[in-house]
């Protein structure tokens, strides 16, 4: 990693596991733009959005539109994070297609806490009502299915998180 350049964070985590705790914590250092793919998502089609298969769709149309930019801002040498969900291979995918457009360097920041912990964590911060969306635990239960941890074979460099978000 060149450290002058610019560094992509990707966070990879399941719903309630510190992801958002930790961008916001990442996008604090000097030339770094946070983007919240839930915050994105909620002001420009919250009230179309009611099912996964909708966060989906929705989800699709903002990576679209906004991957050019996030290219852009990594050249200009402007570091981001991504707070946009890394939990499937797919989505990694895209954020490497990114990552290919640009000399900078990149950090995947794996959050694992047990599920009970981000159980805990979702009711009160459903119960706060300061969140973009609130998931139910049968949401979580079900996102949670597709989650997958990045192998090394993607070829991402992996900061394992222990602490609590």
């Amino acid at each position: 990693m060149s450290p002058s350049a610019p560094t992509l964070h990707m966070i990879c985590g399941k719903i309630a596991a510190g992801k958002s705790t930790l961008a916001r914590d990442l996008a604090r250092a000097d030339t770094t733009v946070l983007i919240s793919e839930d915050d994105l998502l909620k002001s420009l089609f919250g009230e179309h959005m009611s099912t996964p298969k909708d966060f989906v769709e929705y989800s699709a149309k903002l990576k679209t539109a906004l991957g050019p930019h996030i290219v852009g801002l990594l050249n200009s040498g402007v570091s981001v994070v991504l707070d946009f969900q890394a939990n499937t291979v797919d989505a990694r995918d895209w954020m490497r297609t990114l990552l290919d457009q640009t000399s900078a360097n990149h950090v995947l920041h794996l959050l694992t806490p047990p599920d009970e912990i981000c159980l805990e964590r979702l009711r009160a911060r459903n119960a706060q009502g300061d969140h973009a969306f609130a998931a139910t635990e049968e949401q979580f239960r079900m996102v949670s299915k597709y989650f997958v941890e990045p192998a090394p074979e993607e070829g991402f460099t992996i900061i394992r998180h222990t602490e609590a978000f």
